[in-house]
């Protein structure tokens, strides 16, 4: 039922905000819409942003759907992006109405688990320390979010699989050399 409540609140939220920006929807209209009260609301999230960020986290954990490594990363990097076209209104009107900040943590959850499953698979045998590992994905993380951005910001118009490509090309071998630069920094 818990799931089934969420899921029902993501497709509510989507459908409002086709219609109007998300600071003028209310707790108390997706709880309608749904057929919840509000307190089965706060059950699930603190607020409307809590929800939202489920959203994106959920829509990321599904469009990845184990592309963790690093021979499928570029094609969960593509599905990312697809799950960002397909739920363009949504993204739009968040990016508008939301804060960068929020939005910024919103992708780096979304990415940060594509990254690091690379990222940990790259370094197996290798002795990196947690810490390294954590710090190298989150270098890409930072890369990656400020690229999708930048293609939000855009309007989405560029067309996502030559971003990847691109990103692909640019990022062609430096996981490795990065963990490789870690390895010898610890040794010496």
């Amino acid at each position: 039922m818990s799931t089934t409540t969420k899921i029902a609140l993501e497709a509510s939220l989507k459908k409002c905000l086709l219609h109007k920006p998300i600071d003028k929807i209310t707790i108390n209209e997706l709880a309608a819409d749904c057929g919840i009260t509000r307190m089965t609301f706060y059950y699930h999230f603190k607020d409307i942003y809590d929800l939202v960020e489920w959203v994106c986290v959920e829509d990321g954990r599904k469009a990845l759907k184990g592309k963790k490594t690093y021979d499928t990363w570029q094609e969960g990097a593509l599905q990312i992006f697809e799950a960002v076209m397909e739920n363009k209104p949504f993204i739009v009107n968040v990016y508008k109405n939301v804060s960068r900040g929020k939005i910024e943590s919103f992708l780096h959850k979304l990415t940060y688990d594509l990254i690091s499953g690379v990222i940990e698979e790259k370094s197996v045998g290798k002795g990196l320390k947690e810490e390294d590992k954590a710090f190298i994905a989150e270098f890409y993380k930072y890369a990656f979010v400020g690229v999708m951005l930048d293609w939000i910001a855009g309007g989405m118009k560029e067309d996502y699989k030559k971003i990847v490509e691109k990103m692909s090309t640019t990022l062609h071998g430096t996981v490795a050399v990065s963990i490789s630069n870690f390895e010898h920094m610890r040794e010496s």
